[in-house]
């Protein structure tokens, strides 16, 4: 037996994907925008080309927004080095100061997939499948008291005790190849309520649809060996990464069929619904999975909330108990009571700007192929 199983992963989004690096842009400093894109401006670059040798005069224009050193249109243009890329598209808000969130990308300003990401949305299925494997059903006394931990008893059931005797640590997920900057689009999201209404406009940098992230899955079998039983390291699962695909689309599927309900009963969300139903259709090889990751994927996609939601008085008491609703709620209101999508700009029989949902965040359809 070899001691690794490895696979070719490639990853291909279906919606536009976020993943935030922590920090918001702002118009006019950040980003400038202009003829219909929006520059993201290298400072440094632009500084430098002021070629001020007074110090006094330097700091002052250190102290200036960035883009009213921009002079269009002969400023706009790639070759000036003045901007570290351009997006097709602009932010719905374009006052001063507006904020739009940062894609993840590498030092070389390309977008890429975290392999933490994806092993996340992977630890999320697996636990699902073990939870159901095992006939487990929620009980509160296994919670913990603090929100941010409050599965952890659940997961040392589910992986092991501890990291040293966690299932997952068999599993090795690399972060993917980066693409270009050119694979960025802007989204202006929204949070979608029952009643279709439409909250406060969210502005995201993303990777558009259709990209392909290539990366590698590496599968530990010596710790199922006969080696690891002899230390006593005793993983559970062993099966479970040689069925992987298998557990993934089953896990998917599930959260498919919720959202596809979930969306057929909101005004306006005709779109969504035929996306997921879709989905829900889709005959996938035995090597391919779907699977959504990132901002805006939701609770359910990162918890066991398909479990825990089986028990109406079990779900009352955590959300209750841990402040999970947010706004006003009554005792067996649905839960989660939104969603966040992407929304269409689209134009009204008067001409009058209307703001339609349009698309999900964040779901791709994995293959994964033997590596050498």
């Amino acid at each position: 037996m070899s001691d690794y199983v490895l696979y070719r992963v490639k990853a291909t989004l279906l919606t536009p994907l976020h993943i935030g690096n922590g920090r918001d842009l702002l118009h006019e400093y950040d980003y400038a925008i202009h003829n219909g894109r929006t520059w993201r401006i290298n400072e440094a670059a632009l500084l430098d080309a002021q070629d001020v040798d007074d110090a006094a005069l330097a700091s002052k224009l250190a102290a200036l927004k960035p883009a009213s050193l921009l002079k269009p249109p002969a400023d706009f243009r790639v070759e000036t080095g003045y901007f570290r890329y351009v997006i097709q598209g602009t932010p719905r808000s374009q006052a001063p100061g507006a904020q739009l969130r940062e894609q993840l990308k590498d030092v070389y300003d390309r977008p890429y997939l975290p392999g933490s990401s994806l092993k996340g949305a992977l630890r999320t299925g697996l636990a699902w499948f073990a939870w159901r494997q095992g006939r487990l059903t929620p009980q509160l006394k296994d919670l913990g008291r603090r929100r941010e931990w409050a599965a952890q008893g659940y997961e040392h059931m589910l992986f092991g005790p501890n990291p040293n005797h966690d299932a997952l640590r068999a599993l090795q997920v690399s972060d993917s190849q980066a693409v270009g900057a050119d694979r960025l689009m802007l989204v202006n999201a929204r949070v979608l309520g029952r009643g279709g209404g439409l909250g406060s406009p969210i502005e995201l940098e993303a990777v558009r649809p259709e990209t392909v992230f290539e990366l590698t899955l590496k599968i530990d079998q010596v710790l199922f060996s006969a080696w690891a039983r002899e230390a006593r390291l005793n993983l559970p699962g062993g099966d479970w990464f040689s069925r992987l695909a298998e557990i993934m689309r089953a896990h998917a599927l599930q959260r498919i069929q919720r959202e596809a309900s979930w969306f057929q009963a909101i005004p306006g969300a005709a779109r969504l619904a035929e996306f997921y139903q879709g989905l829900s259709q889709a005959k996938l090889p035995n090597n391919h999975f779907l699977v959504q990751v990132g901002w805006g994927a939701g609770w359910e996609a990162k918890t066991l909330g398909l479990h825990f939601q089986k028990d109406p008085a079990f779900m009352e008491r955590i959300i209750g108990d841990y402040r999970l609703a947010r706004g006003k709620r009554k005792v067996g209101d649905p839960f989660p009571k939104s969603r966040r999508v992407a929304v269409r700009v689209e134009r009204g029989p008067n001409g009058e700007r209307r703001e339609t949902p349009a698309s999900p965040l964040g779901w791709m359809l994995v293959e994964m192929e033997p590596g050498r």
